[in-house]
């Protein structure tokens, strides 16, 4: 069976990270399309997930390997300062020993200790001092 596999894809694009998000959509709007009473929203949901599966489907088997790669440097040259937003967000938030500031005149974000009450910081980008409490 792993030998079928092999033979089918090979010389075939395969899966990539525009591939993997376009299944998790689609198979999240399918879902919404069993969940959601309503025809027509039910029916809705239901066809925009087939279509991202189908569409993740061709991309996998697709043979033009330039067209495949362009897309997916696209999507990954797009998507990556909004998954690092969250990723340091996430890393904010299970960080406990640390408060995060914006500076308001750069914006720099600033860590500082948490527990001390109300403390004077100084942006080490531009210089600003201002004071907020912990």
């Amino acid at each position: 069976m792993r030998n079928f596999f092999s033979r089918l894809m090979y010389g075939r694009y395969g899966s990539d990270v525009l591939g993997m998000f376009l299944f998790v959509v689609g198979v999240v709007f399918y879902l919404l399309g069993i969940i959601i009473p309503g025809k027509l929203l039910s029916s809705l949901f239901s066809l925009i997930g087939f279509v991202a599966m189908l569409i993740t489907v061709l991309r996998m088997w697709s043979r033009d390997y330039g067209k495949r790669r362009a897309e997916n440097d696209w999507f990954v040259e797009r998507s990556t300062p909004i998954m690092q937003g969250f990723m340091r967000k996430r890393a904010q938030m299970r960080d406990k020993d640390h408060a995060y500031f914006r500076c308001p005149s750069c914006g720099q974000v600033l860590r500082v200790p948490k527990g001390k009450n109300k403390i004077s910081i100084t942006c080490r980008n531009c210089g600003t001092v201002f004071q907020k409490k912990t």
